[in-house]
Formats: C-alpha cells, structure tokens, sequence
C-alpha cells in the first residue's frame, strides 16, 4: 500500500512563534511500516514529559524497545525534586511511571548525561551523535534546566538574591544545589519576584510551621536550615495584577489557611466589583483573594504574606553598613492598561518604591538549554523562548531557505521529536504535560507506521541496536550507568533513611551518596 501526502503552500504563524513562510507543492510517497517492524527509541530525560511520551509510543507501537537516558543516578525529574514536600499527593504519578519502567520493553539508563559532561567523577557522557547513530528515534524530553534572569543591577553582585530554582531544588534534595545555604536569618523582611506557582510554593515554604514540614520528604539540612529562619513578612511581587497573575487556586488557598499566617488586603481596584461576571475559574479565584484571611489582623499577627501587584524590579540595592547584601528593592511602578483584562499590557507611571529586603528570591520562569551537536544534527534551537523548533506535535523541524533567500520553508528533520518544556516553554502543571506528552508519541507512532523517514532509514539494513551500540562505543564508561533495579536499591535505602526520621524518606543529595548504596 503506497500512501501519496501533499504539502501544501502556506503562510501562518506557527507553533515555534515564528512566520512559517510559503512551501512550494511537494509529494511524498510513503510505504507503511509492517506492525511487526522492531522501533528503538530513546528518551533524553525521566520527567513526567519522558515517561508519558514513552507511555503513548510502547501503547501504539507493538514491537518497540525505549532506553531511557538521566543525567542523575535517580528518577522522576521535577516530580522528585520540583514539587514541593507538602504536596505529596502530586507525586502519585511515580507510581504510573514504575510500571512503565517495568515492562520488558523498557531500560532506564541513570547517572548518564547527553552531551554535557556530569559534576561526579563516576558518570558517564553519551555524545548526541552517537544516538543518533543507534537509534531509529530520539525525543528530548530533559526540562528546563537554567531560570530567567531579572536584568537590574545588584542582581548578580549582591548576596542574599536566590533563584527560586535553586531555592526549591535545595529543600527538595537536588545535588546541584545541596551546598545553596540560603541565610534565612539575616531580618525577617522577604521578596519574591514573580507570581506563579512556584513563587507561592517559595513563599510557604518560608512561612509553614516547621513542624509541619517535618512530616514531609523535605531533606533533613534543609530543615535544619528553616528553623533558623526569621522571615514573617513575605512580599510576592507581580509586574501586573491579581487577574493577570499566573498561580492556581490551589496555592493560593493553601498559604490562606497556614496556622497563624495573615494575609494583606488584596488591591482592590485591580478586581473587578462584580466577581459574578467573571468565568467560574477565574470567579473563584478572585472570591479566594477577596476574602483573605478575615479572622487574622496582618498588624498583629505573627507571620504575614501579600501580592504586591503592579510593581517591576528596577534596582536590588545593598546595605550601608554591609555593602554586599542586600537590604532592598527598588520597583518602578507600572500601571494597567486594563486592570480587569487577563492579557492587560503595562505602562510606566513614572514612579517608584522601594520594599525592605533581608533576601530576594528571583522567579520569573525557567528556561531550556540546547545540546552540544545540536547544530550538527540540524536541530535548531530558539535561545530567546528556551524551546527547540518544532511543528507543535512534537516533530523537530527547521527552517531552510533557497539561494536567493526568497523562499523559506520549514522542513522536518527525521526521527526527532520534543516533549514538554523543551517543545512548548516551561508552563503548565504535569497533567498539562501528560497530554503534551501524549501528543508527541502520537506524533511518532504516526510517523513510524506511515513510513515516514527517521534516524538512518536509508542506511540501515538492520535494526536499530541503541544502548547495547552505545555501550561498545563508550568502552568501560558504560559500567557506571544507573539501571531501574539499581534505582529501586537507592529508592529503599532513602525509605530506611526516612523511616528513622518519621517521614516516607530522607533523600541523598550527593550523588556520591547514591552510588555509595550500590557498593
């Protein structure tokens, strides 16, 4: 059965941002794949992007075998060392992702980075090229691993200015970030900038009773470290305002009923009177910041947080006495074009404030990064948005021009495809992921079994060999890869760790550590 697909001329905007221009008519004919075809693909991360993807591919394609590749002897991603400790219940999807492990057709690959070589002496680099060589497919599916930076001066000389992923990666045990030592104790005055999720999760972070926290899988030196804290007051800082804010109800409900945590009276103006005509979601939202927390007084109590809206970071400034930390922050005060519109813009209004700052947490988003052999493999990436190019399913593509560079198309590069963060930017919450997710196996089961081109189809007269390639190319560095049983040993022992602290686990946050448990 030949199957004949027409591309036709077009001129849109699409998924990657950018104007896909004119194609000429071109036709493509395809012969299907046999079901019986064996498919080898590879997995570049084990977040919930990775393991959803390969989910959607081992479901669709009868005769595949997926290796999946983790620069960290352990699992999971943002899962494990993204959500926060208190919200154990967001976690429940590891549960899905091990029985996707344990299939046969299944081989997770830790302590194995792509590309950029790993911080411990005992890892093992992969260069991309060599995947590509031994595989029918490669998705990259490895996150956002840098956060956007601010821009204003003080930010990168002054001490006490964090990052919020480094800030949520430390309390959740992350080895890059295990030695932070974040000093809480320097005043009892906190700036967060920015106003999604993971702001609110940094701002409970740092006004939950410690013993509460106790109970969670939050690490044991982080603790240790928030007992010393002094923060009551908790500023989070939005450019616009409450209706063009980016967390969820869930996070703002919970910091509302912390024991003993007030909450400052919401700018009222920027909220509409008649909270009945706006969507249910958004209605609800707003009834939640509305009513605050009316049995607690902000002056009295003994810890507060608040949404500070309308307000861009100008200036981080340092202290007289100590010029080397900071002690405030300086915001230009913007103004709302229409305050009560979700994608509001904002003008300057030519004034300024200044808060008092013991310590400034910075989050504004997070941001991918591209592969070494990127390039080379014809994988363009868009530095500006943090994503690689794709034709919003998930397929690699790239733009390609003629000679006279009147006529600029976009092209799809064989076998390559993205998930999550790395192919929409670093929004939305896991089940948006799963879905995303999902969407890109489709895309690849389609491909496949249409008989699309991928990795080598010309050159290849045998099956895709992947790790079992890998591993003659990388000699005797392959021993120090991570298996899934090997994980499950690390897994238990973090479990016997947490059994003598009363909690699920304690986690190691060295990866030295790690591989100590498989001897």
């Amino acid at each position: 059965m030949l199957l004949r697909i027409a591309h036709r001329p077009c001129r849109r905007w699409g998924p990657t941002g950018i104007a896909a221009c004119r194609r000429h008519a071109s036709n493509t004919v395809l012969t299907p794949r046999s079901q019986d075809t064996p498919f080898r693909l590879a997995v570049v991360g084990s977040g919930p992007a990775g393991f959803y993807t390969a989910y959607r591919v081992m479901h669709k394609i009868p005769h595949v075998k997926v290796d999946m590749y983790e620069a960290l002897p352990v699992p999971y991603g943002l899962v494990r060392h993204g959500v926060a400790p208190d919200h154990p219940e967001v976690k429940n999807c590891q549960e899905k992702f091990d029985e996707i492990a344990s299939s046969p057709n299944f081989n997770f690959i830790g302590n194995v980075s792509i590309g950029h070589p790993g911080h411990a002496a005992d890892h093992c680099t992969v260069a991309l090229g060599s995947l590509l060589r031994h595989y029918d497919s490669v998705v990259f599916a490895y996150g956002a691993s840098e956060d956007k930076k601010l821009g204003v001066p003080g930010e990168s000389t002054l001490g006490g200015i964090y990052s919020a992923r480094e800030f949520v990666g430390w309390y959740n045990g992350l080895p890059d970030y295990a030695n932070l030592q974040p000093d809480l104790s320097r005043g009892d005055e906190a700036v967060i900038i920015g106003q999604g999720n993971v702001a609110l999760d940094v701002a409970r972070m740092l006004l939950e009773d410690i013993d509460t926290l106790r109970k969670t899988d939050i690490t044991e030196h982080a603790l240790a470290q928030l007992a010393t804290s002094k923060i009551k007051r908790v500023h989070v800082v939005g450019r616009r305002g409450p209706m063009q804010a980016a967390f969820t109800i869930k996070e703002v409900r919970e910091l509302m009923k912390l024991r003993d945590v007030a909450f400052h009276p919401v700018n009222r103006p920027l909220i509409p009177e008649d909270l009945k005509s706006l969507p249910r979601a958004t209605r609800r939202l707003m009834e939640v910041l509305v009513k605050g927390t009316p049995d607690m007084d902000p002056e009295t109590s003994p810890k507060s947080w608040s949404l500070d809206s309308c307000l861009s970071p100008k200036h981080i400034l340092g202290h007289e006495d100590g010029p080397g930390h900071v002690a405030s922050t300086e915001f230009d005060v913007t103004r709302l074009v229409d305050p009560f519109d979700p994608m509001s813009r904002v003008e300057p209004s030519g004034e300024t404030v200044v808060l008092p700052s013991d310590i400034v947490f910075r989050s504004v988003g997070y941001r991918s990064v591209s592969l070494p052999g990127f390039a080379e493999a014809g994988i363009q990436f868009d530095e500006r948005r943090g994503i690689v190019h794709n034709d919003g399913f998930g397929r690699v593509t790239r733009l390609l021009s003629d000679d006279a560079a009147e006529d600029v198309g976009s092209k799809q590069v064989p076998g390559l495809y993205c998930a999550g963060w790395l192919k929409r930017g670093p929004t939305g919450v896991i089940a948006s992921t799963m879905q995303d997710a999902f969407t890109t196996g489709e895309a690849i089961a389609q491909d496949w079994l249409l008989g699309s081109p991928f990795l080598g189809s010309s050159s290849k007269p045998s099956p895709a060999d992947g790790w079992d390639g890998v591993k003659q190319e990388l000699g005797g560095q392959a021993r120090q890869a991570v298996s899934w049983e090997q994980w499950r040993k690390i897994d238990e022992a973090e479990r016997e760790r947490g059994q003598v602290q009363g909690k699920e686990r304690e986690k190691f946050t060295s990866i030295g550590e790690m591989l100590a448990v498989l001897g």
